[in-house]
């Protein structure tokens, strides 16, 4: 039986629904039991599943690195909310903010440490390959952060620049995800290193897709408030890559845009006028296409058959909010 990324990601939040994430002290433990039951569509995790499936793994052995893969990626979101100052995730408070800054450091921490101990419990004859790509993918996430941050101060970020830090903050842990659930199931060493391109490109795709969303999406689909990244200054790649093309008066009301006390709707649609001028909307759907496009060819060249390939079509091409 193939199962499609649905039937496995409701497999993954069973499996988080049954575990144990209790502790003592209930101040320490409490709040990562609250992290994990708040929801999602358990993308890495499921993806981790999906690499399993497609390289004829057993599902049940690779739950553990699926889990893995979910504690991480939630840990991850604990201490950005921390530094985002961020008091809301997922509609409820966040950690931080329902207990407290401390309580919220530590209870990640012990989540990092629980995302080894289950990775741990791996194929023993893939174990150090597991390792080495889940280390790796763990200093990425915290340079992509990092990256990130300085972005916020610095004036001489590219689009370049930027397509590496969401690598890093987003592509790498899909294309890690992949890749554990491939080492899980014996895959050989190329089709290793293509499903890790697939995930990796997807994530790059996706995140620019999300800038576009936040710009030209319609308020009741987005989920949030279209515009939030430029009311917030925030460099994306339709801002990096508008002001790379803008001429100086265009780039000047750009900033003044930016810099000037006007209201958020003023600056939403002076800045969306700048990237219409420019057609940025057509620059960013060419660049997240052909990003998609190189996820696709790499999955293509993968030893496998399209049916068992078909579900990691399908969620990717969710994530792309595409239609059939």
């Amino acid at each position: 039986m193939i199962y499609s990324w649905q039937e496995l990601s409701k497999q993954v939040e069973a499996e988080i629904n049954a575990f144990d994430f209790s502790g003592n002290p209930n101040e320490l433990y409490d709040p990562i039991s609250y992290t994990m039951t708040l929801g999602g569509k358990r993308i890495r995790s499921t993806l981790c599943l999906l690499a399993a499936q497609l390289f004829g793994g057993d599902l049940k052995k690779a739950m553990n690195l699926a889990m893995a893969v979910e504690v991480f990626h939630n840990f991850t979101l604990v201490h950005d909310d921390i530094m985002d100052e961020a008091p809301i995730r997922r509609g409820k408070p966040a950690v931080h903010a329902k207990w407290n800054r401390d309580v919220a450091i530590l209870s990640g921490d012990v989540m990092f440490v629980q995302a080894y101990q289950l990775l741990a419990k791996g194929n023993p004859e893939k174990l150090s390959q597991m390792l080495s790509v889940f280390n790796q993918t763990a200093i990425e996430v915290c340079e992509g952060q990092q990256f990130d941050m300085n972005f916020e101060t610095r004036d001489d970020v590219t689009a370049e620049n930027y397509i590496e830090m969401i690598r890093l903050k987003t592509g790498v842990l899909l294309a890690c995800s992949l890749q554990l659930g491939a080492f899980e199931s014996g895959a050989t060493e190329k089709d290793a290193k293509l499903i890790y391109e697939f995930g990796e490109k997807v994530g790059i795709a996706f995140q620019i897709q999300d800038d576009f969303l936040d710009c030209y999406a319609k308020q009741e689909d987005f989920g949030k408030r279209v515009g939030g990244d430029i009311i917030s200054n925030k460099k994306t790649f339709l801002m990096l890559t508008a002001l790379e093309k803008a001429d100086a008066q265009q780039a000047s009301r750009i900033e003044n845009l930016m810099t000037s006390d006007t209201t958020d709707e003023q600056k939403v649609s002076g800045v969306l006028e700048v990237y219409d001028e420019l057609d940025i909307p057509t620059a960013a759907k060419s660049a997240m296409q052909n990003y998609f496009d190189e996820s696709l060819a790499a999955l293509n060249q993968i030893e496998a058959t399209a049916d068992l390939k078909q579900p990691l079509v399908e969620l990717a091409e969710m994530l792309m909010m595409r239609k059939k």
